[in-house]
């Protein structure tokens, strides 16, 4: 029985926290007096570590305006966290159940990449009682921006999968670049924040959770 490893991302992938991050970016902004970046540019950014996703919004600012609008979107989100709950970033029809199916198989190792910091990550697996899925979770405290491999290079050393038996699960390009950079397969899937023409790399895409066993086989086999 061959050891395999599903990467997941979280924003966008596992729970949709757009309205949330959305709040947040605007909201930094305002507080700044800087004009508030599109809907779209913001969900262009998710995925990104927060420093370099506020860089991407703001090119030109400097490095005390870029810190002052990260500290303000971290104030505003965490507040929206306490105020909202799980509700704010309720899980994506069907991520629970697949989670569950991929758990139960014991070849099957789940871990956890995402641009969240420790704190988020671990105030959204509680909320949502995800903690027991996963065997590691790598944050955004902890490595470069994606799409750096070096999440997914920590992922594999956690675990001892080799990366050729390794996939990542993501809705963005971030995420897809990041797998190939680490040598590892890519699943983009559509229903997140990245539009289908920016997941033309991944290996395969799929429209829904009820997909995924199937595409993992494909690529396994």
């Amino acid at each position: 029985m061959t050891p395999r490893l599903v990467i997941f991302d979280v924003d966008g992938t596992l729970v949709d926290s757009q309205t949330d991050i959305i709040d947040s970016m605007t909201a930094a902004f305002a507080g700044q007096g800087m004009t508030v970046p599109s809907h779209e540019a913001i969900k262009g950014i998710v995925g990104l570590s927060l420093p370099v996703a506020v860089t991407h919004l703001a090119p030109r600012v400097s490095e005390a305006r870029r810190d002052a609008l990260v500290a303000a979107y971290k104030s505003t989100y965490q507040a929206l966290r306490l105020q909202n709950g799980a509700t704010g970033s309720p899980l994506f029809p069907g991520a629970r159940a697949a989670l569950e199916r991929l758990a139960a198989d014991p070849a099957v190792t789940l871990a956890i990449a995402t641009g969240k910091s420790r704190r988020g990550l671990d105030a959204l697996m509680t909320s949502h009682d995800l903690a027991g899925f996963f065997a590691s979770t790598q944050v955004a405290d902890d490595h470069p921006s994606k799409p750096h491999p070096s999440m997914i290079h920590a992922c594999l050393r956690e675990t001892g999968i080799a990366a050729e038996n390794a996939v990542i699960v993501g809705d963005t390009e971030f995420d897809i670049e990041m797998g190939h950079a680490a040598g590892i397969r890519a699943i983009g899937v559509t229903w997140g924040y990245h539009p289908l023409a920016r997941l033309r790399r991944a290996d395969v895409r799929i429209d829904a959770f009820d997909q995924l066993e199937a595409a993992l086989g494909g690529l396994w086999a």
